[in-house]
């Protein structure tokens, strides 16, 4: 086989920032990440919305990755938190084909998938939800063609900022994150800023968002507030210093999906969020939308759709990505 770096033409790398001339793969600035919190200095680095886009007739794809060390957890799988996803497109979508994961694991692994037949087809490779990736090269067939992928319809990224559910957390693979179907339904970029347990709405994640080129941003993080308070003294603040930049973006408001009624502080957050929302109405935003986080997990079975009452499994994801899907669907 012959292997190339994924950081060199044709293959063009989503998601993550300045991909080619950064050492290791992240998420966005390193000098960022040191203004925030410890959490997300370490988390910065995973590799949670990465993507790679090319097309070859190879039969079989081999992947080898420099990974640091395994980001294992007791309630998500192995091949999420640290496999890759391989897609092929048919028709006007991308289908699941592979999952690359690290069986024999010393500082990286190399995986295989090889197809029934050798044909040009147009591949779509998400990067792991929780490890870090320093390199990441692919093998194809000696003497098979590799191009460009397909672009996205809806170049400009939705930009997602939230805690470890809007991370991928507990999906059992890459492509089945929230943020991730969504992109794949619609043909659309994205940046998941997701950092578990570590998105507390600070300003210095807030200045640099708000520079980004973005189609729509969903502002996520009620999970990691660590009090209505922290929410409260936080959350308008943040919408506000995105829109002050960005006076047309559609914004989106999001609840946690793990919503209970009986719960105080469930219904105390919900009305953070919501006078946020009222707020910018209030003030002309005709551009502000709000989803109530009890309506993210909805359908029968509710109770199914989580790994420990909290973070989704894949059915929660699904569903969040179709209740969520559907306001970014009408916007783009």
């Amino acid at each position: 086989m012959i292997f190339r770096d994924v950081r060199e033409d044709p293959f063009t790398v989503y998601g993550l920032y300045h991909y080619r001339q950064e050492p290791v793969f992240r998420r966005l600035p390193q000098s960022v990440a040191m203004q925030a919190n410890e959490g997300v200095q370490t988390l910065h680095t995973n590799t949670a919305g990465g993507r790679v886009k090319f097309k070859t007739n190879s039969k079989t794809i081999t992947i080898q990755c420099d990974m640091p060390s395994l980001c294992d957890m007791p309630h998500m799988p192995r091949c999420g938190s640290s496999g890759f996803d391989l897609y092929v497109k048919k028709g006007a979508r991308y289908w699941h084909t592979g999952t690359f994961m690290p069986n024999d694991f010393d500082h990286g692994y190399t995986a295989s998938y090889s197809f029934p037949c050798q044909q040009e087809r147009d591949l779509l490779l998400h990067f792991p939800l929780y490890s870090d990736v320093t390199s990441l090269h692919i093998g194809l067939d000696d003497g098979a063609t590799l191009s460009p992928g397909q672009p996205y319809r809806f170049p400009l990224p939705v930009v997602y900022y939230g805690s470890s559910i809007t991370q991928g957390g507990c999906a059992s693979r890459p492509g089945n994150s929230y943020p991730a179907v969504i992109s794949r339904k619609y043909d659309c970029d994205f940046l998941n800023l997701g950092f578990a347990g570590s998105a507390k709405g600070e300003p210095a994640l807030a200045e640099y968002i708000a520079q980004l080129p973005m189609s729509a941003f969903v502002l996520d993080y009620d999970h990691n507030a660590p009090d209505v308070e922290h929410l409260q003294s936080t959350h308008e603040a943040f919408y506000q210093r995105i829109r002050r930049q960005q006076p047309t973006l559609p914004i989106l408001l999001v609840g946690r999906p793990d919503f209970y009624m009986h719960k105080q502080d469930d219904s105390q957050r919900r009305d953070v969020i919501l006078t946020t929302y009222r707020n910018a109405l209030q003030n002309g935003d005709s551009n502000v939308y709000f989803l109530d986080g009890h309506s993210l997990f909805e359908g029968d079975e509710r109770d199914a759709c989580t790994v420990d009452g909290k973070h989704p499994n894949d059915l929660g994801f699904h569903r969040m990505a179709s209740v969520i899907g559907s306001v970014i669907g009408t916007l783009l």
